[in-house]
């Protein structure tokens, strides 16, 4: 894969482009392709994962004196989960880059947010790796924390979960329940898929790398199959 044209897009030159193709490459790639010569992201998106958490509070501290960790943890939630993170990447045409298996290449819906998702963490954990701190900070705040005035502005940091809750409530008397579908991943990476449901009727899915960010999907994807945006 020749990644000049996705450098050139980004205006940035990677010295060892090595970690470029490390970071587009999904485990279902190396599953199919056994005699590769390199490894598979999920490294990377460790390292990214937590490169982009650090730089995302820092950002936010210094921006919002005057918040409580609350609502900067909202407003970093916002920022940093999949969603966020797919749309990203997809208008950074990281698409085009991805090496996935057959299968995988075949499915562009909710399984292709995640995989993208997790691949913009991966570049992160790469450009940290080759560029450092300021590298992966400069980065970060052209196309990520660029977006926070807007999420504030919008108010699409608020829980959705808090919301979906207040709604189903106020038009069906009823609390909702959240239950978990599936559990993926090894320990150190799991994967959750949880159904939201108003009594006997399941409303909606959601996905996360965690319960609580699997819920709060499913109660965005309720909102909007209730249309109670």
């Amino acid at each position: 894969m020749d990644f000049a044209k996705f450098e050139k897009q980004l205006g940035i030159s990677f010295k060892d482009k090595s970690l470029l193709q490390t970071a587009f490459t999904h485990r279902s790639y190396i599953n199919e392709n056994r005699r590769a010569s390199f490894e598979h992201n999920e490294r990377l998106e460790f390292l990214g994962d937590a490169v982009l958490e650090l730089i995302a509070t820092g950002f936010l501290y210094n921006k919002y004196p005057d918040k409580n960790e609350g609502d900067m943890t909202s407003y970093r939630s916002a920022l940093v989960n999949a969603v966020t993170l797919s749309e990203i990447a997809s208008k950074l045409n990281m698409n085009e880059f991805l090496l996935l298996s057959r299968g995988e290449t075949k499915d562009v819906g909710r399984a292709r947010q995640y995989i993208l998702a997790n691949t913009m963490e991966a570049f992160i954990g790469a450009l940290f790796l080759d560029q450092g701190y300021a590298g992966a900070e400069a980065f970060i705040k052209k196309h990520i924390l660029s977006l926070i005035d807007d999420i504030v502005a919008k108010k699409s940091w608020l829980d959705a979960k808090s919301f979906f809750q207040e709604k189903a409530q106020e038009e069906e008397g009823i609390t909702p329940s959240y239950t978990v579908l599936k559990e993926d991943g090894p320990d150190h990476d799991k994967h959750f898929t949880v159904a939201v449901e108003i009594g006997r009727e399941r409303v909606a899915t959601g996905e996360g790398k965690s319960k609580q960010e699997a819920e709060q999907d499913a109660a965005r994807e309720g909102l909007k199959a209730k249309e109670w945006q």
